[in-house]
């Protein structure tokens, strides 16, 4: 068991304070040129590198003291073996007389480093005796620490091509072989920590492991940087050495571990190349490896050497590397490690499918293959709840999206919408967004009712209930943004041919239908625009629809149009429904379809007697209704004269009577159009102001009993702009008199009425300046206006 806590912080300043102290006579002796002395301090230094009671991250800190020291030793070695006080090789031999072996081998090593150095024995003899000697060393920290040493100071010294130590032909094997000995017997010593010492210590050693796991990755990295390494040698020698090394040890940590730094230290090239033997070692690791993490990295750095260059994408399809890949993630995640978290397994998913999309973005086949074995692995379960895991699934759905700019491509997929299935509802509506987004980012037309069916289906979260969601659950924002969205769709949806376009916005109409009431009125109005606009495309033609054949004409446009509409009274939203038909009604105009129009209108009627309720929703719905039909020029005499009874009918019962006296005179307008072959009653239009100005007097003698005052005369000024405006039109029945005597009427009003309202008067200051101008602008409208007296 290794102390902690105070106990370790006092051995560790003991530690340090014998080396500091031996360190001190040892510098004496070098000073001294005292070789003896010198390595008598120094052996007594460097045992304190004998200690077992610290742990690994303190060993770490004494050890660098000595590090620091031994540094200082080397220097002298050199410089005494160079001034030829003593051979290197009667150097070599008389630090192996050092009585501890621990400090002995640190000394044969730094000696070792020198002997190199002189070239007066081959470095691959020096090195191979050294690290046969560090087998010396079997406790694993101390053992480890040593042959971290060994590595440090024999890096630049290996025998490599083009290095000064550079021997025979067969150098670089020589290297090779020294840096893998040092690492397996590294590797034995981390591993053999594991078992060492009480099982429920167990978590304590991992950590301790975890701090020394750098010191045998380092000989991995220097194995890399040996520049006789090329991929022959890699392929034949090193990886299948290390992945031996790898798969023997049989330990949950070392095999991640190495694993990682295999992928970390060595290039892309060589991985892709040896590909097959690499994939190989993952399902002959332990089952409790973490291989998702380690595989989807090998994935990624692939992914970016694929991206980094477009010339090395050839070698990619020469080794197959995507069959290689989808086949090791099957061995990985349906037999090795069939308890794998469905989160690892998406994970690994969504980096082959990065993978697929940089290296073989031409090839949907591939992409629906690896969202195919999503679905695989995902089916049987219920709908994923793990936020991870649906994070996953998320990335993994948009990277299609993202690679082509494009859910048409996307939609080619026949495993898209699968995996979208197994999403909850919440994250289904996320996705559902993305890919709307998607499509108003790139302004995606989709054009044909199959892709729109095949859309719907993909974001059917968003228009309909796919459970029994609570009403509560749902956050009013968020709905209404989500409803926003489906509307901004629905405009996206588009095809110049008539027939495929009628068909889509019947593809349309069977989903949203089926959306509910609260969907209803987001996405029922967007359709009704995207069909009028086909029907003004298709403005003047005309045909009968003919058994089930789809024929694209306004009448069965119209028909639909008229059952959508009808959908929204389930909500019930009657003001909406009311402001489409009369839309409707108008497009039905355009298009020469009487009875149509007629039909709209009636409807608009019908809502507005058993619907609208409200007072003032019934006054917007009346000067709707009055300003559709004054545009209207399809009706015969006999249904205007309907309509425009009805209209004028309802003005007069509104509730208030202001609001009654302004409907009526805009009633005035059904009977007077401005228009070549427009209505020109001027006899009804004069009944109109009448009644309006009858309605105002009301208001204005009613006001007078509740207030004890008359009512503002604005009523009555608004009336006169009405007889000035037909006035100019040249209706006959509005004459100068008619102007005068409605004038005095509004002075008299004003001057008996002792409150003054200055909008009021402003507003008949306005209207007498503009009498007065027109006055002053001579010509035939001069002398129409040269009877009035203001």
């Amino acid at each position: 068991m290794l102390p902690h806590g105070d106990d370790e912080e006092k051995w560790l300043a003991e530690g340090i304070a014998g080396i500091q102290h031996n360190a001190f006579y040892m510098h004496r002796a070098l000073d001294s040129n005292d070789l003896k002395d010198a390595l008598r301090y120094s052996v007594q230094m460097l045992s304190e590198l004998r200690t077992s009671l610290l742990s690994p991250h303190k060993y770490y800190e004494l050890y660098m003291r000595a590090f620091d020291e031994l540094r200082k030793m080397e220097m002298f070695f050199r410089e005494e073996t160079a001034r030829g006080t003593i051979s290197v090789i009667e150097l070599y031999e008389l630090v192996q007389h050092a009585g501890n072996i621990l400090p002995r081998l640190y000394l044969l090593c730094t000696v070792g480093s020198v002997y190199i150095k002189s070239k007066e024995a081959p470095a691959k003899d020096v090195l191979k005796d050294l690290v046969e000697m560090c087998r010396g060393i079997q406790h694993p920290i101390r053992g480890l620490f040593l042959r971290s040493y060994l590595c440090q100071i024999s890096r630049d010294k290996l025998p490599d091509i083009g290095s000064e130590y550079e021997g025979d032909a067969d150098t670089v094997s020589h290297a090779i072989e020294f840096v893998i000995q040092n690492f397996t017997e590294m590797n034995k010593l981390w591993v053999r920590m594991q078992h060492q010492g009480p099982t429920r210590e167990k978590d304590k050693r991992e950590k301790e492991r975890s701090q020394l796991r750098d010191l045998v990755g380092k000989n991995l990295h220097v194995l890399s940087q040996i520049e006789g390494v090329d991929l022959d040698i890699y392929k034949e020698t090193v990886l299948p050495r290390v992945l031996e090394q790898v798969v023997n040890c049989k330990d949950e940590l070392a095999q991640h571990y190495l694993m990682d730094c295999i992928i970390q230290v060595f290039p892309d090239e060589y991985h892709l190349q040896t590909l097959e033997t690499l994939l190989g070692a993952f399902p002959q690791l332990q089952p409790t490896v973490d291989i998702k993490t380690v595989l989807s990295q090998l994935m990624d750095r692939l992914s970016n050497y694929a991206a980094s260059s477009i010339e090395v994408l050839p070698e990619f399809l020469q080794v197959e590397a995507f069959s290689k890949l989808s086949n090791a993630i099957g061995k990985v995640v349906i037999e090795a490690q069939v308890d794998m978290p469905v989160v690892g397994a998406i994970t690994l998913y969504v980096s082959l499918l990065t993978f697929t999309l940089r290296v073989h973005p031409d090839r949907l086949d591939y992409v629906d293959q690896v969202l195919g074995a999503c679905v695989k692995k995902l089916s049987g379960r219920a709908k994923l709840e793990d936020s991870r895991a649906t994070k996953q699934i998320v990335a993994l759905l948009s990277a299609p999206l993202e690679k082509y700019n494009d859910i048409v491509t996307a939609l080619k997929l026949p495993n898209y919408p699968r995996v979208m299935d197994h999403l909850d509802n919440g994250t289904n509506k996320v996705m559902a967004v993305v890919i709307i987004q998607s499509i108003m980012k790139n302004t995606t037309c989709i054009s044909t009712a199959d892709k729109v069916e095949a859309l719907f289906e993909l974001i059917k979260g968003l228009i309909r209930d796919v459970d029994e969601t609570q009403d509560d659950e749902i956050d009013e924002e968020d709905f209404k943004e989500e409803q926003n969205s489906v509307a901004r769709l629905i405009h996206m949806l588009h095809n110049d041919d008539p027939e495929e376009m009628l068909k889509i916005i019947c593809t349309v109409r069977k989903h949203i239908i089926l959306g509910g009431p609260k969907r209803l009125p987001f996405t029922v109005p967007p359709l009704v625009f995207s069909a009028l606009k086909l029907v003004r495309h298709l403005q003047g033609q005309d045909g009968d629809v003919i058994g089930e054949e789809i024929s694209a004409t306004p009448k069965k446009i119209f028909q639909i149009l008229h059952q959508t509409i009808e959908a929204l009274l389930s909500v019930p939203s009657p003001e909406l429904a009311l402001r489409l038909y009369l839309q409707c009604a108008e497009a039905a105009n355009d298009c020469d379809l009487e009875p149509v129009a007629y039909e709209f209108f009636t409807q608009a009627f019908i809502l507005y007697e058993e619907e609208v309720a409200d007072s003032k929703a019934q006054v917007t719905a009346i000067h709707l209704i009055i300003g559709t039909l004054q545009r209207m020029n399809v009706f015969g005499v006999e249904n205007r004269d309907t309509l425009t009874h009805k209209a004028t009918g309802y003005s007069a019962k509104l509730l208030k009577k202001p609001d009654q006296c302004r409907a009526v005179y805009a009633c005035s307008h059904l009977f007077w159009v401005d228009e070549q072959d427009g209505i020109k009653d001027g006899e009804r239009v004069l009944l109109c102001l009448k009644r309006a100005l009858r309605i105002a007097n009301a208001a204005q003698q009613m006001a007078n009993v509740t207030r004890g005052s008359s009512g503002p005369v604005v009523l009555f000024i608004e009336i006169l702009n009405k007889y000035l405006y037909f006035f100019e039109k040249g209706n006959p029945q509005v004459t100068s008199s008619v102007l005068q005597g409605l004038i005095e009427l509004i002075k008299t009003e004003m001057q008996t009425d002792g409150s003054s309202d200055p909008s009021a008067d402003a507003f008949f200051a306005s209207t007498l300046r503009y009498i007065q101008f027109q006055k002053q602008k001579g010509g035939a409208m001069g002398e129409k206006y040269d009877p009035i007296k203001i």
